[in-house]
């Protein structure tokens, strides 16, 4: 396996847990949604809109696009779980179309990204691979304060191996997945 192969399965991963993440999720009220809790963030609400506001700001860098910080610092979080589902699955799609489109010389491409105080250089695979990890460890903070609602956590950490596909044909059936795809190198 390449790197770009494992990254394009990570970011597919990253897209399949959220799917499982948002659907276990859905008969939450809103109160519920948005009531405090014990995380790095205060509610799940927070969390999963911190998860998409570090998403769109690391893919406009990814992409090269202008006013990047500039969008980012006027972020208005979303009220509602269809409104953060939303958002998530387009930034989730933008990510894989990124990975997709890439070449392994790409991975080396230096990405700008605009800090507060000066403009960081880092090369694209650093880049993919943060936000992969940032996206795990803020689910893994969602999952745990789901424990504390009535809705039972779903299983997010699945390994990707090709011999559990029965374990996804659901998931895989509602994102219009097949088993090749997932693993396209």
């Amino acid at each position: 396996m390449t790197l770009l192969s494992f990254l394009r399965s990570q970011v597919r991963a990253n897209r399949l847990a959220n799917l499982r993440l948002h659907a276990a999720m859905a008969s939450l009220s809103r109160d519920e949604l948005h009531a405090l809790r014990t995380s790095f963030f205060p509610s799940l609400a927070a969390t999963l809109d911190h998860i998409l506001w570090v998403d769109l700001f690391y893919l406009d860098c990814m992409e090269g696009r202008s006013g990047a910080r500039e969008r980012a610092l006027t972020w208005l979080p979303a009220d509602t779980l269809a409104a953060l589902a939303a958002g998530q699955v387009a930034s989730d799609e933008r990510f894989i179309a990124l990975l997709d489109a890439s070449s392994p010389a790409a991975l080396e491409r230096l990405v700008d990204i605009p800090r507060h105080d000066h403009l960081q250089h880092e090369p694209l695979q650093n880049v993919v691979a943060h936000l992969i990890s940032h996206q795990v460890h803020h689910r893994g903070q969602v999952h745990a304060m789901l424990a504390g609602t009535t809705v039972k956590p779903p299983q997010l950490d699945e390994f990707l191996m090709r011999s559990e596909a029965h374990l996804r044909q659901v998931d895989m059936a509602a994102l219009g997945w097949s088993e090749d795809q997932l693993f396209a190198s």
